[in-house]
């Protein structure tokens, strides 16, 4: 992993939602989590989630996956 992706990963976890969003998605584990679980668990609105999800896919940190009607975000372990 260079230095500038060092550098974006931890900036991104500076903020306190995306590091409780990563978190939950860790104990979640491969399972992963849906936007609606994840807004539900930390109680905040879905456009502030969607937020803070984009700016931890940008940094590499989780992933996405459309399963069936659903999105599906994982914790990118392998970034990790």
């Amino acid at each position: 992993m260079e230095e500038q992706d060092v550098t974006r990963s931890l900036a991104a976890l500076a903020q306190t939602h995306r590091l409780r969003v990563f978190r939950l998605l860790v104990v979640a584990g491969e399972q992963g989590l849906t936007p609606g679980a994840l807004a539900e668990a930390l109680g905040v609105p879905a456009a502030t989630l969607s937020f803070h999800l984009k700016e931890l896919s940008h940094a590499g940190l989780v992933s996405q996956e459309r399963v069936s009607r659903h999105l599906v975000y994982r914790a990118a372990f392998g970034h990790m």
